[in-house]
C-alpha cells in the first residue's frame, strides 16, 4: 500500500472518528474522550489535508468556519412553509385548545410538550446524509441562506450519521452564558449591550464574516422536518427519536401527555426551572403527536391547528433604588450600577442592576429613591424596566452623574458619538489593575496563575506599577503576597518567563489598545512585522490593511504617540519580551507575479507542501484562500487536482500547474525554488 493511500485511509478514519466524538458530545451530552486527545487528532487531521488539499470535503470537520466573506445573502424557496404558531396565555387558553382538538380527532389523542427556545429558526437541508444548505425563516415560504454561518455551530452535523435527505426545521440560540459574556465585552468597549439571546443569535447568522459567526458560539436543537425527508415516524415523538439517531441535535426537555393536567403540571415544572436551564425559553408548544391527525387537523392560513404555544408571563419585580454605583473598566469607561434592596427575580435574589451608561439614566428619568419596576434581560442581566413615579417623593434628587472619576479624581470626558463616560488618565488606578489582569488573561499573554487577585495584591504593595513590571519581579517578590508559597511563587515567576515568546500579535491584544482586538492585532502584526515598524506606522498605512478600519487605526497611532506607551515598549525589549512577528507579509519587490492577488492552491506538489507553498505566497505579497470564487485570480495545481480545478476552468481564472510556479518564484528571488 503506498503513502498516499495510507493517507487518504487514515483521512477517512479521523473524519468519522471526529464526527462520532462531536456526536456524543453535542448530541447525547457524553464526552467519550479529552479536550487533548481531541485536538491531537483534529490536528493530524489537518496536517493531512494540508498534505492534499484536493482530499478536504464539505463533511470535514476542517471545514466549520471558512476564510471567505459573504457577499450578501440569497434567497431561498422552503421546501415546505414553516408556519408561526398561535399563541396561549393562560389556562383557559389551553383548555380552548384542546377542546377544539377533541372535536377534530376525537378523544383518543395524546400531546406532546417541546421547549419554546426563543432563538432563530432555521432549516437546514441534506442530501443523502451531507449538510448542502441553511435557511432562516424569512416570511415562511422565503428565507436567506446562511449556510457558511450555521457550518460555525459545532453541534450542527456536517454529514448525518446515516444518508438521508430532507429539509430539518430548528432553532439556533446563544447560550446564556455566551450572552452573558458578550454583553460584559460590549460594557468595557462603552458599546451599547444587545437586548436578549435571540437578537444576538440572530445578529450572529447575518454576520457577513463566518468567522465572526463563529466567535458567538452559538448551539441547537432541532423540533421537525418538511414532507420531503426519508426520515419514516408516525408521531412527533418518533420522529425527535428518528432525528437523534441520525445525529441531530434535540431538546430532552420535553413531554408526551394524554390530557390537560399533564400538559399544565409539565408547563408549570419548567417555568419554575427555566432559569436555571443554559437556554433561554419563552414558553411551551405543545403539538398534537400523532402525524395522522396532524393531517386531519390541517391549517389556518397562517399557522397549524394542530399546535399552540404557550406564551410564559414576564416576570417583574419591584423594589427601591438606594443608590448608583460607577466603576471604571480596563478601557476608562465608566460605568453605573444600580444598587437596590433586595428582592426575588427569577429564582434569584436581586440587589444590583446594570444600568449600563448615562443615556438610559436619562432615559429612565431616575431619582434616588425611586420605586422601580426590575426584570431579567434574557433571563440573565437584572434590568430596570421602568420607574413608578406614584411613589416618588417631592424632595428626591436626580441621579448625580460624575464629572470626575471615581478612583483617581480626573476628569470624565464624552467622546463625540459615544455614549459611555470615559477617565482618560493613564495612571488611573482602577484602570490600571483592569488592564494587567487583561494582560496576564488566558486570550492575551498567558501568564498561568496570575490571576486578579494577585495583581491586585502586586500593586497595592506598589511591586508593579505598569504591565513591564511583571518581567522584572523575582520569587521574593511573590513570597510578600498573602498566601504565597515558594511553589506557586516559583511556577509565576516561570510561567511570567515563558510569556515572553508569545510574539507581537498577542503582545499589541494583551496592550489593551482600545478596539484593538485579538484579530485586528494578529492582522496588524502579519503586515509590519515588528513593534519599531507597527510603532512609526501612520494611519493610512494601517487602514489600508484588509480588515482594519479607521476607528481601529485612529486608535493604535493615537496609542503609540502617547510618550508612556514608547517607554512601555522600550522596557519590554530590555527584558527581552518577544516584540516581533515571525510569519511577517514582506513584499521585497512589487514587480513579482504574486503580490496582492487572491490565490488558492489545490493538488499535491513535490517541491513544497501546502503550508510551505502558502507562507512563500503570502511572504510575496499574495492572499492565499481555500476555496475557488469569482474574486480569485489564479489557482496553481499539483497532481490530482479535484473540483476546484473544474470550479476555476468554468470561471475562467488563470491556472498556473507546479513547474511555471516554480520557475516564477525563482524569478522573483526564492531560493531552491526550482
Amino acid at each position: 500500500m503506498s503513502e498516499q493511500t495510507k493517507d487518504l485511509k487514515r483521512l477517512e478514519v479521523l473524519k468519522e472518528q471526529l464526527n462520532d466524538y462531536a456526536y456524543h458530545y453535542y448530541v447525547l451530552d457524553q464526552s467519550l474522550i479529552s479536550d487533548a486527545e481531541y485536538d491531537r487528532l483534529y490536528k493530524e487531521l489537518l496536517a493531512i489535508e494540508a498534505d492534499h488539499p484536493e482530499w478536504i470535503s464539505q463533511d470535514s470537520p476542517s471545514q466549520r468556519v471558512g476564510d471567505q466573506l459573504l457577499e450578501g445573502f440569497q434567497k431561498v424557496n422552503h421546501a415546505q412553509a414553516m408556519y408561526s404558531l398561535g399563541n396561549a396565555f393562560n389556562e383557559a387558553d389551553i383548555q380552548a385548545f384542546i377542546k377544539r382538538v377533541e372535536e377534530g380527532v376525537g378523544d383518543r389523542y395524546s400531546l406532546m410538550c417541546e421547549c419554546k427556545i426563543d432563538g432563530l429558526a432555521i432549516a437546514l437541508t441534506y442530501e443523502e446524509g451531507l449538510f448542502i444548505r441553511g435557511a432562516t425563516r424569512g416570511n415562511g415560504q422565503t428565507g436567506e441562506d446562511i449556510t457558511q454561518n450555521l457550518r460555525t455551530i459545532p453541534s450542527l452535523p456536517l454529514r448525518l450519521r446515516q444518508p438521508v435527505s430532507g429539509e430539518f426545521r430548528g432553532e439556533a440560540y446563544m447560550p446564556k452564558e455566551i450572552f452573558a459574556k458578550l454583553n460584559t465585552l460590549r460594557d468595557e468597549a462603552g458599546e451599547s449591550p444587545l437586548a436578549n439571546p435571540r437578537n444576538a443569535a440572530a445578529g450572529a447568522l447575518r454576520q457577513i464574516d463566518p468567522a465572526k459567526a463563529a466567535q458567538r458560539q452559538l448551539n441547537i436543537f432541532m423540533y421537525n422536518c418538511s414532507s420531503h425527508s426519508e426520515i419514516v415516524a408516525d408521531s412527533q415523538a418518533k420522529l425527535l427519536e428518528e432525528m437523534e439517531a441520525v445525529g441531530l441535535r434535540t431538546n430532552p426537555l420535553r413531554k408526551l401527555c394524554k390530557n390537560f393536567e399533564e400538559v399544565w403540571e409539565f408547563i408549570q415544572r419548567v417555568n419554575h426551572q427555566r432559569h436555571q436551564l443554559p437556554y433561554e425559553i419563552d414558553g411551551i408548544v405543545i403539538k398534537v403527536n400523532s402525524f395522522t391527525q396532524q393531517e386531519k387537523l390541517g391549517y389556518t392560513v397562517k399557522a397549524p391547528r394542530w399546535a399552540i404555544a404557550y406564551k410564559f408571563p414576564a416576570e417583574l419585580a419591584q423594589t427601591t433604588l438606594i443608590d448608583v454605583e460607577w466603576t471604571v473598566g480596563r478601557t476608562g469607561v465608566v460605568t453605573p450600577t444600580a444598587v437596590m434592596k433586595p428582592v426575588l427575580l427569577a429564582g434569584t435574589t436581586v440587589q444590583r442592576a446594570s444600568l449600563h451608561n448615562v443615556d438610559l439614566i436619562e432615559k429612565l428619568g431616575l431619582h434616588m429613591g425611586d420605586r422601580v419596576m426590575i426584570h431579567k434581560a434574557g433571563d440573565i442581566i437584572p434590568e430596570i424596566k421602568q420607574v413608578d413615579r406614584t411613589y416618588r417623593k417631592p424632595d428626591s434628587l436626580p441621579i448625580s452623574i460624575p464629572e470626575q472619576c471615581p478612583q483617581c479624581s480626573e476628569e470624565l470626558i464624552q467622546i463625540k458619538d459615544e455614549v459611555a463616560l470615559r477617565c482618560v488618565n493613564p495612571n488611573c488606578p482602577a484602570q490600571r489593575l483592569a488592564q494587567i489582569t487583561h494582560f496576564v488573561s488566558r486570550v492575551a499573554m498567558n501568564i498561568d496563575g496570575l490571576g486578579e487577585k494577585i495583581v491586585e495584591q502586586l500593586l497595592d504593595n506598589q511591586l508593579i506599577k505598569d504591565p513591564a513590571d511583571l518581567y522584572y519581579l523575582k520569587q521574593d517578590d511573590f513570597l510578600k503576597l498573602d498566601k504565597v508559597k515558594e511553589k506557586t511563587a516559583n511556577n509565576l515567576v516561570t510561567a511570567i518567563e515563558n510569556s515572553k515568546d508569545r510574539g507581537l500579535d498577542r503582545l499589541l491584544f494583551a496592550l489593551g489598545i482600545r478596539h484593538v482586538g485579538a484579530k485586528a492585532a494578529r492582522l496588524i502584526a502579519e503586515e509590519f512585522g515588528t513593534i519599531e515598524a507597527v510603532m512609526t506606522a501612520d494611519q493610512d498605512q494601517v487602514s489600508q490593511i484588509d480588515g482594519i478600519g479607521e476607528i481601529i487605526s485612529q486608535s493604535l497611532v493615537h496609542y503609540f504617540e502617547q510618550e508612556t506607551s514608547l517607554e512601555l515598549i522600550k522596557r519590554f525589549k530590555k527584558i527581552g519580551v518577544k516584540t516581533d512577528f515571525p510569519l511577517k507579509k514582506v513584499v521585497e519587490d512589487q514587480l513579482n507575479d504574486f503580490a496582492g492577488k487572491t490565490i488558492v492552491l489545490t493538488g499535491s506538489m513535490e517541491r513544497y507542501s501546502r503550508n510551505e507553498a502558502k507562507q512563500i505566497l503570502q511572504n510575496l505579497g499574495a492572499n492565499v484562500t481555500n476555496s475557488v470564487s469569482k474574486k480569485t485570480d489564479l489557482l496553481i495545481v499539483g497532481s490530482e487536482a479535484g473540483s476546484k480545478l473544474t470550479k476555476a476552468q468554468s470561471l475562467g481564472i488563470l491556472i498556473m500547474n507546479e513547474a511555471t510556479f516554480l520557475e516564477k518564484l525563482a524569478e522573483s528571488g526564492i531560493k531552491n525554488a526550482k
